[in-house]
């Protein structure tokens, strides 16, 4: 299980042959120096907005076309628009009309996780740079999917990773990587986030403006077609078109972690235990099926050989916290926990946020600290401009390798969601499992909080993940043939997202 090195993993995966082949990086014909760039932004109910703000403010760019399955919300993003930059973008509901609009040369995508990465593909395949949200893609194999369409026709591909552009990320790390808190092997990643229940299962209308063949794209049909109460948003809590939160908020600490680390490959071993739990005894009913089917609880171990990656999700209430350490670190015992913990042999470094990192010497004392935010948009479209990946501050290989981490854990979840134990029956097996981190001490910190949060776990009990063995560079399980399945999905015409090979 010793890592792979960047060469190694580069010449020996069978996907990534074709995912890092050279190209000639080449931009629309014509464009000067001074001409703004046209983008079109695909998907603004919600993250897009943000996308939207930030392009404006980029004097370079010039929103051109708004892409959205809600007409009423793509009319109001152009509305709003136009009274910003003056020109008013066309509204579309179908992108691949914006992918054929020859004055667009890049796109920006903020839609649900399940249309992710055959967006980037498409816009990349009709010569557009591409600015794909996180998780990059859906499951495993769009992530190399996406990696050989960037290579293949020029692109610059970034992914919305964007701790990746700041300030106090980037000089932590630095300082952490020249020795700051002496030997690092092992990281934590925290999204101690309340998630409250999406509503009871059901059969709910989908909204009248949405073109619901459309929003599905990639995913099948289900029946009933909507079984969330709120159609936007809550679907990151069905796992047929989002990947909860260990793949929503998940890939940008996964990300902070493995740049930490060093790491630059997949994991060789993979387990996680959890479950969505706790929704009873919020209702005060035993009976009461939430519609969401994804972890609200879940820790992923992640072995990558010599070192470690632990994953720690929490979607109930999070105040009043008993981690004495953790609220050490987050300097806090209420509310949320987002972020990174680097355990080195000299001290320990914390992400606290996006622009905020604290670094605490062997005594839990404050050493030193990092602030600054950064501009991930603004280094996307010096890219565009250059012309040069390397000046991608979170190239799509980054986005792959942490995204991968999220599925990954997911997948060795869903493979034994079944496997419902005692605690005593876990914890017995976690004996066993190779870590970095003491396993017993998490697991008693998650029951903890568990049971602070109402939850009888001899009722509703965890679900002990499959202990998965993964080829990092053949990008297979090797011990469990069906896990293998959730590497890739069912696709519908004409929404098929390609292999690596066939980009």
């Amino acid at each position: 299980m010793s890592q792979l090195n960047r060469r190694r993993f580069i010449k020996s995966s069978a996907f990534a042959t074709t995912a890092f082949m050279a190209a000639p990086a080449i931009g629309r014909a014509g464009v000067s120096a001074n001409e703004k760039l046209g983008i079109a932004i695909i998907g603004v109910n919600g993250r897009g907005g943000e996308h939207i703000s930030e392009f404006l403010k980029d004097e370079r760019t010039e929103i051109r076309v708004i892409v959205d399955v809600d007409e009423a919300v793509a009319n109001r993003r152009c509305d709003d628009i136009e009274k910003k930059q003056g020109l008013r973008p066309k509204p579309v509901g179908d992108m691949r009309r914006a992918f054929d609009d020859s004055s667009i040369d890049m796109i920006s995508t903020a839609t649900p996780n399940h249309w992710h990465a055959l967006t980037g593909i498409w816009a990349m395949q009709a010569g557009k740079d591409a600015y794909v949200e996180k998780p990059v893609c859906h499951n495993v194999y769009e992530g190399t999917a996406l990696i050989a369409a960037a290579r293949k026709y020029g692109r610059m591909c970034q992914v919305g990773t964007q701790c990746r552009s700041s300030n106090a990320v980037r000089e932590a790390i630095a300082f952490m990587q020249t020795g700051g808190i002496g030997e690092v092997k092992f990281a934590r990643g925290l999204c101690y986030k309340r998630r409250p229940s999406i509503g009871a299962v059901g059969d709910y209308a989908i909204p009248a403006n949405v073109n619901f063949d459309m929003w599905s794209g990639p995913a099948t049909f289900t029946e009933p077609k909507c079984t969330r109460g709120k159609f936007h948003y809550d679907w990151h809590w069905q796992r047929h078109y989002g990947n909860g939160d260990l793949g929503n908020q998940g890939p940008h600490q996964t990300d902070v972690a493995r740049w930490g680390l060093g790491i630059d490959t997949h994991p060789s071993t993979i387990l996680t235990y959890g479950g969505r739990l706790g929704y009873q005894a919020e209702r005060k009913d035993p009976s009461y099926v939430d519609a969401g089917d994804t972890g609200n609880t879940e820790v992923s171990l992640y072995d990558y050989g010599d070192k470690c990656i632990v994953f720690e999700t929490r979607g109930l209430a999070v105040d009043d916290s008993d981690d004495e350490e953790l609220n050490t670190l987050f300097q806090s015992k209420s509310g949320n926990k987002v972020g990174v913990v680097f355990y080195g042999s000299e001290g320990t470094l914390v992400q606290l946020s996006y622009e905020h990192c604290v670094v605490f010497d062997k005594d839990m004392k404050i050493a030193k600290e990092f602030k600054g935010g950064g501009e991930h948009f603004k280094n996307f479209v010096s890219a565009c401009q250059s012309r040069k990946v390397e000046d991608l501050n979170a190239d799509v290989r980054e986005g792959h390798l942490s995204a991968a981490v999220s599925h990954l854990g997911n997948i060795s979840y869903y493979m034994a969601e079944e496997n419902k134990l005692p605690v005593s029956d876990i914890s017995a097996c976690l004996k066993d499992i190779r870590s970095l981190d003491d396993n017993e001490a998490t697991l008693q910190r998650t029951v903890k909080h568990l049971t602070k949060n109402g939850v009888d776990l001899e009722k509703y009990r965890m679900s002990l993940g499959a202990l998965l063995q993964f080829d990092p560079e053949k990008e297979v399980f090797t011990n469990n043939e069906a896990a293998n399945s959730y590497l890739t999905r069912e696709y519908r015409e004409p929404y098929v997202c390609p292999r690596a090979d066939k980009v």
